[in-house]
């Protein structure tokens, strides 16, 4: 895990989320505050928790990118979870203690990968024995005290050995046997409704053999497969699962979207199994407990939880005020400018227009953005929004739009350069804008 300062986050954010400052401090600290914690005295760090945080705003403006690209940047575990897919107890569907249960596989991908890496020398030295294994004539085992046929032997898998590391039989076809493991079980378990059910769910694992088969891949394909297996045999599974539960417990972040969706109705009177009912099973979770795993046990202390919601038809005060005071931290996003677009498609690393040009010139296409053209997709964006605001995936369908015909026609055009200005995307856009109904429907 990375130790970024906070300006060092902000900036890493600045490259792909155009403005929303406040929201990036309030993440930015947030997990400087996780590193300030390790450095304390055992005593006083067991009672620092962390800031979770509660942003508002309509869709559309990075909220959930903002979280996303702050796990990936310190290599945390990371979930982004809907909370309207969640019910109470009791009922089906699935339980809030199943985001905890996805975080930590989340993470043991993540260390079991670190850990692979670590190994990648011995595992590479059992793949090539097992490749040279497999692609050596057969008949070439040599009889006990048989000299010659085992000199032969050795020369030829030592000729093997250097057309294998030159790549002279990378595509040729080989026969490996591949273990996998049965999904009936899990399948069984999720048509039930008990997927959440560890114990039950480990017992029907254990329960349901699993298969080997063989299939027949290139060396360069085969080399891979191998390479997972051998990297799990060197690597303790103890030490995996025991290194992902820490990382969970001490770096996971879980985003909670649509937290909005779940307010409370009518006051919090009568059955609601997916709103009143879901914050109070959200409570505990939120605030500290231990989660039962079919890997171990996983506390949530000190998970850091993002929730966010548009709060079109509710207000965050409408949560449970036990739930309310689990985000401390309350981040408003604003909606987006027309400027806020034209830096949208012209300043991120993954901006649109980037996205674009790179896309066509696969087909030898040039496309060139003047400023009136990305002015003019931008007027449109903001107007488009008026009437009904998705904030920047507006974007996406305009431009979409404006290159519908050179996407199409690509491939077959001699002039292989466009210039898209203001008037190129006013004649693409003409016909839908005219008409109002059908323009906004499109866009």
């Amino acid at each position: 895990m990375q130790h970024l300062t906070p300006r060092e986050i902000v900036s890493e954010l600045d490259k792909y989320i155009v403005g929303q400052a406040d929201a990036k401090r309030a993440v930015a600290v947030a997990i400087r505050n996780r590193w300030r914690r390790q450095q304390l005295p055992d005593d006083i760090r067991a009672d620092v928790a962390p800031k979770n945080i509660l942003m508002s705003g309509p869709t559309g403006v990075g909220k959930t990118e903002i979280a996303r690209r702050l796990a990936a940047l310190v290599q945390a575990p990371f979930i982004k979870v809907e909370a309207t897919k969640y019910t109470e107890v009791g009922y089906h569907g699935r339980d809030v203690e199943s985001m905890i249960r996805d975080l930590l596989e989340v993470a043991l991908v993540m260390v079991r990968n670190e850990l692979s890496s670590t190994v990648e020398g011995p595992a590479q030295e059992q793949v090539e024995e097992r490749l040279l294994d497999t692609l050596l004539p057969a008949g070439m085992t040599p009889a006990y005290g048989d000299d010659d046929v085992a000199e032969r032997s050795k020369r030829t898998r030592e000729k093997f050995r250097e057309q294998l590391r030159s790549g002279q039989l990378e595509d040729r076809v080989i026969e490996i046997g591949v273990e996998q493991k049965s999904s009936a079980a899990s399948s069984l378990l999720g048509a039930a409704g008990l997927d959440s059910d560890p114990d039950l769910s480990s017992m029907f694992e254990k329960m349901m053999p699993s298969r080997r088969e063989t299939r027949r891949l290139s060396v360069k394909d085969a080399r891979r497969v191998m390479m997972q297996q051998e990297a799990e045999k060197l690597v303790d599974k103890d030490t995996v699962t025991k290194l992902a539960i820490e990382r969970t417990e001490q770096a996971g972040i879980i985003f909670l979207d649509e937290i909005d969706k779940i307010c409370g109705s009518d006051g919090g009177k009568g059955p609601d199994v997916s709103r009143q009912g879901v914050q109070r099973d959200l409570l505990p979770i939120v605030e500290g407990s231990t989660v039962t795993t079919k890997h171990g046990q996983v506390r949530t202390d000190h998970i850091l939880f993002i929730a966010a919601g548009a709060f079109h038809s509710a207000k965050p005060s409408d949560l449970m005020p036990e739930l309310q005071g689990r985000f401390p931290i309350r981040v408003e996003l604003n909606d987006l400018t027309q400027q806020d677009f034209v830096q949208i498609l012209t300043e991120p690393h993954n901006a649109l227009t980037r996205q674009t040009q790179a896309l066509l010139a696969t087909e030898g296409m040039i496309v060139e953005f003047t400023d009136d053209g990305v002015d003019e997709i931008a007027r449109v964006a903001t107007d488009a929004n008026k009437k009904t605001n998705i904030g920047a995936r507006r974007l996406h369908t305009i431009m979409e739009q404006v290159f519908e015909q050179v996407s199409f026609e690509a491939p077959d055009l001699e002039d292989k350069k466009v210039r898209i200005n203001a008037m190129y995307v006013r004649n693409r856009l003409g016909d839908i804008l005219k008409d109002e109904r059908k323009g906004w429907f499109k866009l």
